[in-house]
Protein backbone atom coordinates (compact mmCIF):
# COMPACT_ATOMS: atom_id res chain seq x y z
CA UNK A 1 0.00 0.00 0.00
CA UNK A 2 1.33 3.33 -1.00
CA UNK A 3 0.47 5.90 1.36
CA UNK A 4 2.89 8.68 0.12
CA UNK A 5 5.41 8.17 2.43
CA UNK A 6 9.13 7.10 2.47
CA UNK A 7 8.34 5.67 6.52
CA UNK A 8 12.46 5.33 6.35
CA UNK A 9 12.49 9.07 5.47
CA UNK A 10 9.96 9.77 7.81
CA UNK A 11 11.35 8.08 11.00
CA UNK A 12 14.83 9.83 10.20
CA UNK A 13 13.57 13.39 10.14
CA UNK A 14 11.30 12.73 13.05
CA UNK A 15 14.11 11.80 15.56
CA UNK A 16 16.10 15.03 13.78
CA UNK A 17 12.97 17.15 14.67
CA UNK A 18 13.34 15.46 18.43
CA UNK A 19 16.70 16.49 18.84
CA UNK A 20 16.39 19.65 18.67
CA UNK A 21 12.18 20.07 20.34
CA UNK A 22 13.79 18.39 23.67
CA UNK A 23 16.17 21.82 23.85
CA UNK A 24 13.15 24.17 23.44
CA UNK A 25 11.91 24.25 26.76
CA UNK A 26 10.32 27.72 26.01
CA UNK A 27 7.70 26.77 23.43
CA UNK A 28 4.02 25.08 24.57
CA UNK A 29 2.49 21.41 23.65
CA UNK A 30 1.22 22.57 20.39
CA UNK A 31 4.25 24.73 18.74
CA UNK A 32 6.82 21.22 20.05
CA UNK A 33 4.19 18.97 18.19
CA UNK A 34 3.78 21.32 14.95
CA UNK A 35 7.42 22.00 14.90
CA UNK A 36 7.50 17.68 15.27
CA UNK A 37 5.41 16.91 12.54
CA UNK A 38 7.00 19.97 10.07
CA UNK A 39 10.16 18.67 10.89
CA UNK A 40 9.05 14.94 9.73
CA UNK A 41 6.95 15.78 6.59
CA UNK A 42 10.07 17.89 5.05
CA UNK A 43 11.97 15.04 6.00
CA UNK A 44 10.16 13.28 3.98
CA UNK A 45 9.35 15.38 0.91
CA UNK A 46 12.61 17.37 0.60
CA UNK A 47 15.20 14.90 1.33
CA UNK A 48 14.53 13.15 -2.53
CA UNK A 49 14.81 16.32 -3.78
CA UNK A 50 17.99 17.05 -2.44
CA UNK A 51 19.49 14.00 -2.97
CA UNK A 52 18.46 13.97 -6.54
CA UNK A 53 19.96 17.84 -6.41
CA UNK A 54 23.41 16.48 -4.91
CA UNK A 55 23.48 13.42 -7.07
CA UNK A 56 23.93 11.23 -4.08
CA UNK A 57 23.43 7.62 -4.86
CA UNK A 58 24.35 5.80 -1.85
CA UNK A 59 20.72 5.31 -0.22
CA UNK A 60 23.02 4.94 3.41
CA UNK A 61 23.28 8.52 2.61
CA UNK A 62 19.24 9.53 2.13
CA UNK A 63 19.29 8.60 6.10
CA UNK A 64 21.35 11.04 7.26
CA UNK A 65 19.96 13.97 4.69
CA UNK A 66 16.37 13.05 5.94
CA UNK A 67 17.78 13.41 9.91
CA UNK A 68 19.32 16.88 9.19
CA UNK A 69 16.33 18.25 7.05
CA UNK A 70 14.14 16.96 9.65
CA UNK A 71 16.78 19.06 12.54
CA UNK A 72 16.57 21.58 9.72
CA UNK A 73 12.91 21.81 8.78
CA UNK A 74 12.00 22.68 12.60
CA UNK A 75 13.49 26.01 12.02
CA UNK A 76 11.67 26.35 8.65
CA UNK A 77 8.11 25.83 10.89
CA UNK A 78 9.19 27.96 13.64
CA UNK A 79 9.48 31.02 11.06
CA UNK A 80 6.65 30.44 9.59
CA UNK A 81 5.32 30.01 12.44
CA UNK A 82 6.19 33.32 13.60
CA UNK A 83 5.27 35.36 10.47
CA UNK A 84 1.37 33.70 10.64
CA UNK A 85 0.69 33.89 14.05
CA UNK A 86 2.49 36.70 15.01
CA UNK A 87 5.15 35.77 17.92
CA UNK A 88 7.08 37.96 19.20
CA UNK A 89 11.13 37.16 18.75
CA UNK A 90 13.74 36.30 21.27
Amino acid sequence: MNIGMNVGLAVSGFFGSLLLVGKQKENNLREQIFSVIGGTMSANYLTPVVIDSLNLETESLHYGVAFVIGFGGLKVVEYLSEKWFHKDSK
